[in-house]
């Protein structure tokens, strides 16, 4: 049994190192840079289409009984929060995006 876990060891440390010597920096740097492009296109209108889904769903509420009336302020400030976290990712992604690309700037 020891011997099985020891081969398994070291079968695991040598595909780690194989990984390691043949990754590629570049490779890296252009899938980060995609992904801040790709936040940066699909977020903030997500968070604009979010606020106007709030405002529709509370002004429809307030058309309702007590009970929808209650329940459709509770999704419009769920949706306004969705909006606010998806602006505050589209802002915060590209420094976060830069320091998980070693420091190096991203063009997004």
């Amino acid at each position: 049994m020891k011997n099985r876990q020891l081969l398994h060891a070291i079968f695991v440390l040598g595909v780690l190192f194989a990984g390691i010597s043949y990754a590629q920096t570049s490779a890296l740097s252009s899938a980060l840079s995609g992904l801040c492009a790709a936040v940066n296109g699909l977020v903030p209108v997500a968070a604009m289409l979010m606020v106007l889904l709030a405002s529709v769903i509370y002004a429809a509420g307030q058309m309702m009984g007590a009970e929808t009336r209650a329940r459709a302020n509770v999704w419009a400030t769920s949706c306004l929060t969705g909006a606010i976290v998806g602006i505050l990712i589209a802002t915060i992604a590209p420094q976060v995006l830069q320091v998980m690309n070693g420091g190096s700037s991203i063009h997004c």
